[in-house]
């Protein structure tokens, strides 16, 4: 991704103070959306590190993982599965759950969803603790899925994600 890329993306992240709680600096993705020069931008730099390489499908982290990775897997003529919140899927599911600074979550996704030796590419927005995208790989390779990446807008590179991910390849267009 060049240097021009990386600053219209820069310039379209706004900065978010005491959101979603008191000393937290929210940095949201939302004028990217806005913007279809950029969205487009922030597509291709996402596509060109995949495009061509063994990639069956592309898991969605809820909610804004949606966003990017529906986009990315229509670009890329790949399958695209929704990794969800607990309650929201209708059919069977498997689950895991995961810690959180105080407390657990979860994440679900249809046991049909990934067939046994497919390829994955993981896609959210943000990676911050890797907490859920590392329990989003935990999910596809409980249905015999092949985690090839993850792939984000932004890493705050402050936060553990990156450590907790590994072995999985990371990339992300914009660090903090």
């Amino acid at each position: 991704m060049s240097d021009a890329v990386r600053d219209v993306l820069e310039r379209c992240i706004r900065d978010v103070p005491d959101f979603p709680k008191p000393g937290i600096l929210f940095k949201d993705i939302t004028p990217i959306l806005s913007d279809p020069r950029a969205f487009n931008l922030c597509l291709d730099a996402m596509a060109e590190p995949y495009d061509g390489k063994p990639l069956d499908v592309i898991v969605g982290i809820e909610a804004r993982g949606f966003i990017f990775g529906a986009a990315l897997a229509s670009r890329l003529r790949k399958a695209f599965v929704p990794a969800r919140k607990p309650g929201k899927l209708p059919a069977a599911k498997h689950r895991v759950e995961y810690q959180l600074e105080y407390g657990t979550d979860a994440i679900e996704i249809h046991t049909d969803a990934i067939q046994p030796g497919q390829q994955v590419l993981i896609v959210d927005d943000v990676l911050a603790t890797g907490g859920t995208a590392s329990a989003t790989c935990q999910l596809v390779q409980k249905l015999g899925g092949q985690v090839i990446g993850a792939s984000f807008v932004i890493e705050l590179t402050f936060l553990p994600g990156r450590e907790r991910m590994r072995p999985i390849a990371v990339s992300s267009l914009v660090q903090y």
